[in-house]
């Protein structure tokens, strides 16, 4: 019986507790930034382009500490921790994962907002129905915060108005 393992000659598993290589599924992420926010050595990044409408997130594995906060906040699940342990490699983009989602329009003025098209689907899925006027809250909800501000600010000026104040 050997004494030793063969590793690095024979792949070698990690044990199932194990805290290796993030990744990020790309169907499942809906871009809320929420492991970015959470990611202290910023090895997660939001970057919003309104330009171009999209938002990117953006997973430098060279970077992460393996402390899981970002599979801990993350809503839909799609960041998870492997048992992958060897990151070794001679291509630096390798330790780059991009995840690259589109920014919804504003109803209103027809601006990118600062959520994106996957972000308002997932909240539109989570209102209970019966409960809340779910039509107004979806015409509400791809606004631009100008254009919620404006419309805050008439629909203020009409209850003044009906109340007569």
């Amino acid at each position: 019986m050997p004494v030793t393992k063969a590793y690095p000659f024979e792949p070698e598993e990690a044990p199932p507790e194990y805290r290796g290589i993030p990744r990020i599924d790309p169907v499942l992420c809906i871009g809320c930034g929420a492991c970015a926010n959470a990611c202290p050595p910023n090895a997660i990044l939001r970057i919003d382009d309104p330009q171009n409408g999209t938002r990117r997130i953006v997973l430098d594995v060279g970077r992460c500490i393996r402390c899981a906060r970002c599979e801990e906040v993350c809503p839909t699940g799609a960041v998870r921790l492997t048992t992958e342990f060897e990151a070794a490699t001679d291509d630096r983009g390798d330790h780059v994962e991009v995840v690259e989602l589109g920014l919804a329009r504003c109803r209103g003025c027809g601006k990118y907002t600062h959520y994106t098209e996957r972000q308002v689907e997932k909240v539109l899925s989570l209102i209970p129905r019966g409960i809340l006027d779910f039509d107004r809250v979806r015409e509400k909800l791809p606004l631009c915060s100008e254009c919620k501000l404006k419309l805050t600010v008439l629909n203020a000026t009409k209850f003044g108005e009906v109340d007569g104040l």
